[in-house]
């Protein structure tokens, strides 16, 4: 598939990037002009998927999590990548209210938060490897505006007719 847009980032395995992972999802996200629970649900989804990268896959050790926004037509699409410790046993950790750090007071909803607010989540994990999330989620727009409306608002658009 060819995507109409595409941002990569990578950041620092630290727990003060996980505000500007929300960030830079509501930046991709807001072109779209979507309803707020639309923008709500991908900024929440994308600071758990980043969350569980920094506590989980890299056990707060150094280390860069990846995040990759790209964008079809309505649909928002948002990979998560970590090089962390992976997952052993990946059904059991995306089993609701597990968590492998109860010591933290971790409830352990991080990927059922992500299913719940994403229309599609998958996972792959390889433990010694690190976790990718994929997430997809199709926006609905406040209201569709031209590319001329979108120009002159600061909501992006191409300028193309």
């Amino acid at each position: 598939m060819t995507y109409d847009n595409e941002v990569s980032i990578s950041m620092s395995a630290r727990s003060q990037n996980e505000a500007f992972a929300r960030v830079a999802a509501a930046a991709f996200v807001a072109p779209f002009d979507p309803l707020l629970n639309d923008l709500t649900d991908i900024k929440t989804a994308v600071s758990e998927a980043v969350t569980n990268a920094i506590i989980h896959g890299y056990e707060n050790k150094e280390g860069i999590v990846f995040i990759t926004f790209r964008s079809y037509v309505n649909e928002i699409f948002i990979t998560v990548t970590d090089e962390g410790v992976g997952i052993e046993d990946l059904e059991q950790a995306m089993t609701p209210l597990y968590t492998s750090k109860p010591e933290l007071e971790r409830s352990g909803m991080g990927f059922t938060v992500m299913e719940a607010f994403m229309d599609h989540v998958e996972v792959t994990s390889a433990p010694g490897r690190g976790t990718t999330v994929e997430m997809r989620k199709a926006i609905a727009r406040q209201g569709l505006k031209s590319d001329f409306e979108c120009l002159f608002t600061g909501l992006g658009g191409t300028g193309e007719r």
